[in-house]
């Protein structure tokens, strides 16, 4: 019974994490739906696609539910037992199916199956699952493992079940071998899982008809008329992938999900001798894990490997996103085994030998060059555990990065870069899938010894400003007092910098459409763009992505306004809502890496410095985004000048806007406290031009302060990059740090020991909730990444292995700690005197780490507490 109702409550654990998916599906279909349709009325043919959670999705009786050891090799399902006993009880198997699971009893003498209430007393019944099919498993295991088991009772459920086991098998020594013995041929566990999987999953002819708007997007032709026979290929080529057609005659068409290699010894006979160059003297063969999904591949057969970014219509793309290979071998995966085969037809999944070559991670292979690759993988989670690794011997390297090149294209998922450091850096999506990548470098790829670092977890940096001070803070940001003031070396530049903190809604949209922004300011055409993000799934079909992006970059930023504002605010927030649509036309560039969250502002129209020139800039973004009219554009870029001014500083002024903007990006992308990228700030640089003193040699004078100070635009970039860094820290500096959503389900006698190990890890809950039904709770919390590490061991090891935990990337937030705190107020000196007693600031500790791994200089005392050496030993 113990095992039952631990089985129960596993199944209803998974229903309800199921459920929540559904429910969120539920509501995201809803609200595509009612922005699609009209207003009023929304036609009911919309609702036939939302599935209701009227049932719990997983459940044994209708047989998409198994139970299996893989330890021991046994599998069933409860479809099994019910064929077997439906002639025994003279009852049909589809009721004895139903009647297998839940509250259901077998009354022994009427021969009747009865619910809760038809059975007399309540405390001996056992349901029909516990009566029929956990106890003849359980009496299995005590005959074989137990020294004193009775061999006749396992003897009675072979005959039974008419089972055909060797003599010689029975009567192992070794236990364990024989009850392996008994079960594999019992309940097999390999015919159990395919049996489900015909059952369940539906075939590749069904199958691809409604994933091939996933795989292969209708495009539309808005090309000339030259491109009308490649497109009437192309929708060849679609119509058979969707009908999965496996003649002779269709275009053949797979994709390759990813390359994973195998030892050389590892292929059949016959393929050794014949092996290609791709191992590169590794030991190591690369093949091609694929999914046929038209025509016929063979062995031999020359195709066409077609990267994400090719495109038929485009000549230049034919030379950079094709390759044409020939396909060496073909095998079918039988387990760790492989078997070569001539051809394989649509709807087979086969690994292909000959194109390591040509492919690194996935790719799309056709027979035709007219024809769209399928779209890209995508991945629910990012690899975010990042580790340094390097070879103990420094004469390895070579090895290593070998290594790693094999590596890369062995995982699809793993990432291999190099750091601005010359660090190899290592991301995997797990501390289980780290051990693995570090163990094949190891023993397989490099077959080296390594010294892997301790995990490295990303930061940004920030400034203090809460969501109710925003309005606070643009204002500050809209006068021109409270700037930070540099000056080039040379004399002739003059930088002024101020800072404000972005509101947290616009951080985090301009942090989660940086692949879009990218887009819109790299400058895709807005059909490219459409194609893009409904791939994404991100905006709603047949909308202007730039629009779009521009509508939820407005509501974000009034939401951030109108939030925590009473009735007599309502004026004061109108106003900054106005002064916000005048900043958003002033959006110069963001930063880091052109597509951060960080924005840099032109400047004002404010007065310059008296015989100088302002670099203006141009709102280049703004421009893109559609935030500035034509009106608007002419108006900042004819802004009058002074007279007076020389014509050859303004096109000097000009020609330094890309070292002001460099000077932006290099400051976003390293910040005052660790060297880590800023988040959420605005910049407003006004870089004023002197001219050269016409009193002495012009090219006398240019000459010696190019040898002295360097070149002028390097004077002005690193002007602008102290200036920024300087304000930051100027504006009470905070570092933000990266939190998982976790969520934890714990019995009740275990929740002291879980909320131990929480507060151990800094982690915020959030929500906590008891599960109907059951005795267990569920528990929602934030938890720092930087802490994480150890996590779901440390929990298994307090609880005994009774909590469970999800962890997934929620958000950056910031510290509210300040890194820099002093006792300054009469009551903080009055509670922690000189400082010696305050408690240990967790935001310098961590910004101390980084620049401690990075080679930064750290402050602290090597000494805390030093006393005079005493000589214990008596002098006589």
């Amino acid at each position: 019974m113990e095992a039952y109702n631990r089985l129960l409550r596993i199944i209803h654990e998974v229903n309800g994490i199921v459920s929540a998916f559904h429910s969120e599906k539920y509501l995201s279909d809803v609200d595509s739906m009612l922005s699609v349709a009209p207003s009023g009325d929304a036609g009911e043919e919309n609702y036939e696609f939302i599935d209701e959670d009227e049932e719990d999705t997983f459940q044994p009786q209708k047989g998409n539910v198994i139970f299996a050891c893989a330890l021991d090799g046994w599998g069933f399902g409860v479809y099994d037992f019910a064929e077997f006993y439906a002639s025994k009880l003279g009852a049909s198997s589809a009721a004895l199916q139903k009647a297998l699971w839940g509250p259901h009893y077998f009354n022994a003498k009427t021969k009747m199956i009865v619910g809760k209430k038809g059975i007399s007393s309540t405390a001996k019944a056992r349901p029909m699952f516990v009566q029929f099919i956990l106890e003849p498993l359980w009496q299995v295991y005590q005959s074989t493992l137990e020294s004193d088991g009775n061999r006749g009772v396992l003897e009675k459920v072979i005959k039974s079940f008419n089972l055909s086991i060797p003599s010689r098998e029975l009567q192992n020594k070794d236990s364990k071998a024989v009850l392996q013995a008994v079960l594999s041929r019992w309940l097999p566990l390999s015919d159990t899982i395919l049996s489900m999987v015909v059952k369940c999953m539906p075939d590749p002819a069904a199958a691809q008809s409604f994933r091939i708007s996933r795989l292969l997007p209708k495009r539309d032709s808005f090309e000339n008329a030259d491109s009308s026979d490649v497109l009437n290929e192309a929708e060849l080529v679609r119509k058979s992938v969707e009908a999965c057609n496996s003649s002779l005659t269709a275009p053949c068409v797979a994709f390759v999900s990813k390359m994973f290699a195998v030892p050389v010894k590892m292929l059949p006979r016959g393929e050794i001798l014949n092996n290609s160059i791709d191992e590169n003297d590794s030991g190591e063969c690369f093949l091609a894990f694929a999914r046929i999904f038209s025509g016929v591949l063979f062995a031999g057969q020359r195709v066409f490997v077609l990267s994400a970014l090719y495109d038929p219509l485009k000549e230049e793309s034919k030379q950079k996103h094709v390759q044409e290979a020939v396909l060496q071998s073909l095998y079918l995966m039988m387990g760790q085994g492989l078997k070569p085969v001539a051809s394989a037809k649509a709807g087979n999944i086969v690994a292909i030998r000959g194109l390591g070559q040509h492919i690194l991670k996935s790719a799309t292979l056709s027979s035709t060059i007219n024809s769209w690759p399928f779209s890209s993988m995508v991945f629910q989670v990012a690899p975010t555990l990042k580790v340094a690794i390097e070879p103990s011997d420094p004469a390895d390297m070579g090895a290593l990065m070998k290594g790693l090149r094999l590596l890369n294209r062995a995982d699809p998922f793993v990432e291999v870069t190099v750091s601005a450091r010359g660090e190899h850096v290592l991301a995997a999506a797990g501390e289980v899938h780290l051990e693995r990548c570090v163990k094949d470098l190891k023993e397989r790829f490099a077959k080296v010894s390594l010294e892997v670092s301790p995990p490295l977890v990303s930061y940004k940096e920030t400034i203090e400003g809460e969501m109710s001070n925003t309005m606070e803070n643009l204002k500050l940001f809209s006068g021109s007092s409270d700037y930070v003031e540099k000056t080039t070396p040379n004399g002739r530049c003059v930088v002024r910098v101020q800072v404000m903190r972005l509101p947290t809604p616009l951080t985090k949209l301009l942090d989660e459409s940086s692949e879009l922004l990218g887009d819109i300011i790299g400058g895709k055409s807005k059909q490219a763009l459409k194609s893009l993000e409904t791939l994404r799934g991100s905006i709603v079909q047949d909308e202007n992505p730039i629009e779009a992006l521009k509508k939820r970059m407005m509501d974000a930023i009034d939401n951030d306004l109108s939030s925590g504002t009473s009735e007599m605010e309502r004026d004061r927030v109108e106003k900054y809502r106005t002064l916000w649509r005048t900043l958003l036309k002033r959006i110069w560039a963001l930063g880091p890496r052109q597509v951060g969250p960080n924005i840099l502002f032109t400047p004002g129209r404010e007065k310059s410095i008296e015989g100088s020139v302002l670099i203006k800039g141009f709102p280049y973004v703004s421009d893109r985004l559609g935030f500035c009219d034509v009106g608007d554009s002419n108006d900042t870029t004819g802004e009058s000048s002074p007279i007076a001014a020389d014509e050859m500083l303004f096109g000097e002024a000009e020609s330094l806007e890309s070292s002001v903007l460099s000077g932006f990006q290099l400051a976003t992308s390293a910040g005052p406290l660790c060297d880590e990228p800023m988040w959420g700030l605005a910049f407003v640089v006004e870089a004023f031009i002197s001219p050269i003193d016409r009193q002495s040699n012009e090219d006398n004078i240019s000459i010696q302060q190019v040898e002295q100070y360097g070149m002028f635009t390097g004077q002005v970039m690193t002007a602008v990059k102290e200036a920024c860094r300087t304000a930051v820290l100027q504006r009470k500096p905070r570092l933000v740090e990266a939190l998982y959503f976790c969520e934890l389900n714990t019995p009740t006698e275990h929740l002291g020991s879980m909320y131990a190990v929480l507060a151990r890890r800094r982690a915020r809950v959030i929500k906590e909730e008891m599960q109907e039904g059951s005795p267990l709770f569920t528990v929602h919390a934030y938890v720092p990444v930087a802490e994480s590490f150890g996590f779901a061991d440390e929990l298994r090891r307090w609880t005994s292995g009774a909590s469970s935990a999800l962890l997934v990337l929620s958000h950056w937030e910031p510290l509210l700690e300040d890194p820099f705190f002093v006792p300054k107020t009469e009551e903080e000196i009055e509670e922690y005197g000189d400082g010696s007693s305050v408690p240990q600031n967790t935001a310098r500790k961590l910004i101390d780490a980084v620049r401690r791994r990075k080679g930064l200089p750290v402050e602290e005392k090597v000494v805390q507490h030093a006393t005079k050496q005493r000589t214990l030993a008596r002098k006589v």
